[in-house]
């Protein structure tokens, strides 16, 4: 930070906040100004440093958008300082509201609403980004991105047959009926631009003080890719009478909330997108989050991760498979 003429004086009240298991985020003070750091774990997975670089240079490029994001301030990818990659963002003014609803939102099914909706805004306002713009040309390869994705995720389930005592994909449900209609039922076009990767109520910090967005957060899977992945991800993971609730991503109350036909409804007005085939989309959504939670159910078979932890993901993903089929039936689970 002194080299980068970053702040003064000592650094005080270093704080580790909670951040997933994949990383560490840290907040602390430097004569009176807020950081906060983001850095992979003291056991890292594979590219932890390249994933972190990438993330840094994503909010990077945002910088100066409407899209709400923490304003980035540096990175380091020199491992002599903390033994890994890491950057500097400032400390974002909200709350997540998987963690508590404050007073105010709590109290208004308006407000809570809205906030529905300032998702879907911002979702739509990253989708309408020009990435090549804003240096992002070479970020992702969305060449064949949406025809490469039924066969990368079934190879990846298939993977975790490594972990001994996995009972299997079977255990999901019929996946193989969901990866034969999304190969065979391919959106003819898509225009390439920045997904965040993993949109959802939990990945997103409110204001305090009404129900606009404070920041979108943990870009560690964004790329370059077709952006209504972003739209069917929320919607995959959204709470709505439609089908059966997750066993994460629990938000009370939840009355107020816009249905998902109200929030894609929402994106169609605020995009120039096609919306057309969105039942698509969110059919990937479904299939693809649902194996990549699997992973963490078989890993925990070989001490790999926590069981418990592995359970309630497994049952997320049965749930997602779930949803997947009754968006491609139209069905409303009783």
């Amino acid at each position: 930070m002194d080299t980068n003429g970053i702040g003064k004086g000592p650094i005080t009240g270093l704080t580790q906040l909670a951040g997933g298991t994949q990383n560490i985020i840290a907040k602390f003070e430097r004569n009176g100004e807020p950081f906060v750091l983001r850095r992979p774990s003291v056991t890292p997975r594979a590219k932890a440093n390249e994933v972190m670089a990438r993330e840094a240079r994503v909010l990077a490029a945002l910088a100066g958008t409407n899209v709400p994001h923490p304003r980035f301030i540096a990175v380091c990818d020199n491992p002599d300082v903390l033994g890994a990659t890491f950057y500097l963002m400032e400390a974002v003014d909200g709350f997540n509201a998987v963690t508590g609803l404050p007073e105010l939102h709590r109290s208004s099914p308006q407000i809570r609403r809205e906030m529905g909706f300032a998702m879907v805004d911002a979702a739509a306002e990253l989708g309408g980004l020009d990435h090549e713009a804003l240096g992002l040309g070479d970020f992702g390869k969305p060449e064949n991105y949406l025809s490469r994705q039924a066969g990368r995720w079934m190879s990846q389930l298939e993977s975790y047959t490594k972990h001994e005592g996995w009972p299997g994909g079977e255990g999901l449900g019929d996946v193989h009926t969901l990866a034969d209609y999304l190969s065979a039922n391919l959106p003819p076009d898509f225009k390439p631009g920045i997904m965040h990767g993993d949109y959802a109520i939990g990945n997103v910090m409110f204001r305090n003080d009404g129900p606009q967005l404070a920041a979108v957060i943990d870009w560690e899977l964004s790329t370059i890719g077709d952006p209504l992945v972003d739209l069917a991800w929320v919607i995959c993971t959204w709470r709505d009478p439609a089908w059966r609730d997750l066993p994460v991503l629990v938000v009370e109350p939840w009355e107020g909330f816009p249905t998902i036909d109200e929030m894609i409804q929402r994106y169609a007005d605020r995009s120039q997108r096609d919306l057309s085939h969105i039942d698509w989309y969110i059919v990937l959504a479904c299939f693809k989050l649902a194996i990549i939670l699997e992973g963490t159910y078989a890993r925990a078979f070989s001490g790999a991760a926590p069981r418990a932890i592995g359970k309630t993901l497994h049952e997320t993903s049965v749930t997602l498979i779930e949803r997947a089929h009754a968006r491609l039936n139209r069905t409303v689970w009783q």
